[in-house]
């Protein structure tokens, strides 16, 4: 179950690129949508300049020529209205003086003369003075501006052409990167996911030519060096710690053991020494399974095993039968066939042997205990009384009740086990029942 949402969860994942790639084209499409009524402001702006140009050099030229032809000012009256009509959009005009003390520009809206249908265009203008005949006369001219509706679609047209190059350009370059530049570190990802701490080797590492590729390689040899140096000496620990533990505790208990069978002993010897036997088991058994929880957490188990979990229930089940008859415990079973799972099978059965234990355990005399399993769930429900403290239940140590009198390690291994095999462990307590239920 954990496998599959591990898997389900890559699925939803997204490469990097394309997490780097969807906010630079959001920021690029931004740029060139603004870029849009920037670039008409600076066409438009740039052609009034030219057109100022034009206007400027029209009027200059125009009032040369009238100079240099050297008429009368009837002449000069004449030729000037002669102009006028040939030159609608133009006007010369004599004023008592020159009250304009600089050229004006400026921009107008007005129907479009000789059009068929009415139309409203833009026009640039310019008032300026001129002497002809060594007299002042006001003169004004309008220049059409090019529509700016076909600019702006024209500039419109271009962004979007543009916008869409960039779009397919980035798609290419992102597979094309995705298949060279990151290849170095899909390997290593590959070889990072083979890794196993048991074999203690090393891993060689594509050699590229990317510094922060080598920079990683480099990090990730020295952690990989410095985990195997950490797992050896833990490793080593726990070796010795199983023998220089048990031994002598083996040898404390049997003496005990032959001590308890002395006749000689009086009732208060024979008390404090069933109460070290007691003690000495109870040490074993803590020692034990600190021992197991030291090999979970060193992964020192093979998790590739085909588990037969329906067998090791049935298993479990006729092993404890003695315990369930010492109370008078009832066992209602619902066991599905052929139950096959990856992961360890002796660390499976421990699993089942403590959940059922601790059943047993908190289960009161003529109680009932319940055992499920389907192919997602195995789950063990006991009768009882109240609520378990759920934030200490999976604890090294702690003591849900005073009368249990195991070590205190059982939840937790299961726990730890769990975690190893990828399943998770959750508990409730429903109509006066404890439930445990572990999701495959």
């Amino acid at each position: 179950m954990s496998k599959k949402k591990i898997f389900s969860n890559n699925k939803n994942l997204k490469p990097l690129l394309n997490k780097t790639t969807k906010p630079f084209l959001i920021y690029v499409l931004t740029i060139l949508i603004i870029s849009i009524p920037v670039y008409f402001i600076v066409i438009d702006t740039i052609w009034k300049g030219e057109l100022d140009e034009h206007n400027k050099t029209i009027v200059e030229k125009t009032a040369y020529e009238f100079n240099h032809l050297k008429l009368s000012d009837a002449d000069l009256r004449k030729s000037i209205a002669l102009w006028k009509l040939i030159q609608p959009e133009t006007n010369i005009e004599e004023i008592p003086f020159d009250n304009l003390k600089k050229d004006v520009y400026f921009t107008i809206q007005k129907q479009k003369p000789f059009a068929a249908e009415p139309e409203i265009e833009r026009y640039r203008a310019m008032k300026k003075v001129v002497y002809l005949n060594s007299k002042p006369y006001l003169f004004t001219i309008e220049t059409n501006i090019e529509e700016s509706e076909e600019t702006i679609a024209a500039i419109t047209a271009t962004t979007i052409f543009f916008f869409i190059m960039i779009v397919l350009g980035l798609l290419f370059l992102n597979r094309r990167l995705s298949l060279t530049v990151w290849k170095p570190f899909r390997n290593t990802l590959e070889n990072l996911k083979s890794f196993n701490l048991n074999t203690q080797q090393t891993i060689e590492f594509e050699k590229t030519d990317i510094k922060e590729f080598e920079e990683l390689h480099q990090s990730l040899n020295k952690l990989i060096e410095h985990n195997i140096s950490a797992f050896k000496t833990q490793k080593e620990f726990t070796e010795n710690a199983s023998h220089e533990l048990q031994t002598p505790l083996a040898i404390l208990k049997n003496k005990v053991d032959l001590l308890l069978q002395n006749e000689d002993l009086t009732e208060k010897q024979y008390q404090i020494a069933e109460k070290m036997n007691l003690a000495l088991a109870r040490s074993f058994r803590i020692n034990k399974n600190l021992l197991l929880l030291t090999k979970i957490d060193n992964s020192q188990f093979d998790n590739s095993e085909v588990i037969d979990f329906e067998n090791l229930v049935k298993q479990s089940l006729r092993l404890l039968e003695e315990h369930f008859l010492q109370k008078d415990i009832l066992v209602k079973k619902t066991i599905s066939q052929t139950i096959t799972l990856n992961g360890n099978s002796s660390l499976a059965e421990v699993l089942i042997n403590n959940l059922l234990i601790n059943a047993i355990r908190n289960t009161p005399p003529n109680g009932l205990i319940s055992v499920k399993l389907t192919d997602s769930t195995f789950e063990v429900s006991n009768s009882g009384v109240e609520k378990l403290d759920s934030d200490l239940l999976f604890k090294r140590f702690s003591r849900l009740s005073k009368e249990n009198n195991g070590s205190g390690l059982g939840l937790a291994i299961i726990k730890e086990i769990c975690n190893f095999q990828n399943w998770t462990i959750d508990y409730k307590f429903e109509n006066n029942n404890h439930i445990f239920f572990v999701k495959f």
